[in-house]
């Protein structure tokens, strides 16, 4: 079975995401600012300048990773805890120094062990065209944070034209299969990555479904020509 058959369905797709991270926790920190020639780190100083986090502020990113976003969003706010589904990942980042005092968890985007209206701030980089169910991870978003609470995300755009799309997923195959094969001796490693963007509904149709499912002031922010994007929205507010 192909790569593109195989994360075709839900059940496919959480099994190879779960494989695929825990292959590559000991090269993210390298591979992401790799593919993304040394943007990705001010993406997410974006990222944390648009969430606008206060003293007052309990924050939960999601799909944590080695703790990018969480380690500059929790000397900002009340509180902040990491949520990764893999292990490996949140090892990495409890290594690395000054982080002891930051709660990590493993656990699953679309099962979040936290009460409703936890946080006020939900953030993730690369989190949600990651899930097998991108409805249930939003309502398990909108579930965990407060009324006008703030979420953030950072992830590849779809782009919409047919031509800049075709030209941007074949520059990210070659580029990928290069890594992967280069690095794990698989092109499927980071072959995933477009092949992940072609069944994405791309950062308008993440911007719909978010309205749809009880967030307000929706924004997308461009990032590289519109290639990058960076959600805004809001959870209603209680009337």
């Amino acid at each position: 079975m192909n790569l593109r058959s195989t994360i075709a369905t839900p059940a496919g797709k959480r099994r190879f995401v779960r494989g695929l991270f825990a292959t590559i926790a000991d090269r993210y920190d390298f591979i992401t600012p790799a593919l993304s020639y040394g943007r990705d780190r001010r993406w997410k100083e974006r990222l944390i300048g648009l969430a606008r986090i206060t003293p007052d502020d309990r924050v939960l990113d999601l799909a944590c990773g080695t703790g990018d976003l969480l380690f500059a969003a929790a000397p900002k706010a009340q509180c902040a805890v990491g949520l990764d589904l893999t292990f490996r990942m949140l090892q990495l980042a409890a290594a690395k120094p000054g982080r002891a005092r930051t709660p990590l968890i493993t656990g699953d985007m679309l099962a979040l062990p936290f009460a409703r209206s936890r946080f006020t701030v939900v953030t993730t980089g690369y989190g949600l065209r990651n899930v097998p169910d991108l409805a249930q991870a939003i309502d398990e978003i909108h579930r965990v944070l407060t009324p006008g609470g703030r979420f953030l995300s950072l992830d590849f755009n779809r782009p919409a034209q047919p031509v800049v799309r075709a030209a941007y997923l074949a520059y990210l195959t070659i580029v990928g299969s290069t890594l992967g094969l280069l690095l794990h001796g698989d092109p499927d490693t980071y072959r995933y990555i477009p092949e992940s963007i072609r069944s994405y509904p791309g950062a308008e149709g993440v911007a719909r479904m978010l309205e749809q499912r009880g967030f307000t002031d929706v924004r997308v922010v461009p990032l590289l020509g519109g290639l990058m994007a960076i959600h805004f929205a809001k959870k209603k507010s209680a009337a």
